[in-house]
């Protein structure tokens, strides 16, 4: 197979040593190309983008009952690495 571009009416070809001249050829397009490319549509209520936060927010507090030290040691408690000592957790109490 040999590929190649049309410029100003003409094929192109990659390799233009592919064939020899007077070779009988059939072109078959590989794209599509749009004429007239869309313009984006204009938002009917233009929003400021939502911040990551306010995405989550139906997250946010939805499972009960985790350790207090989850969000410091959840790789300990999903994959069982060490535990990552911090000064909050290591007085015994979760400073607030």
């Amino acid at each position: 197979m040999v590929r190649g571009k049309v410029k100003n009416g003409k094929v192109v070809l990659q390799n233009p040593k592919a064939l020899p001249d007077g070779a009988e050829v059939e072109v078959r397009l590989i794209k599509k190309i749009k004429k007239h490319p869309k313009k984006p549509a204009a938002k009917k209520n233009p929003q400021k983008r939502k911040t990551l936060a306010e995405r989550m927010a139906p997250f946010i507090g939805v499972v009960k009952d985790l350790p207090p030290d989850m969000s410091v040691n959840h790789d300990h408690y999903l994959y069982g690495v060490p535990k990552q000592e911090t000064e909050q957790f290591s007085r015994g109490r979760v400073e607030r």
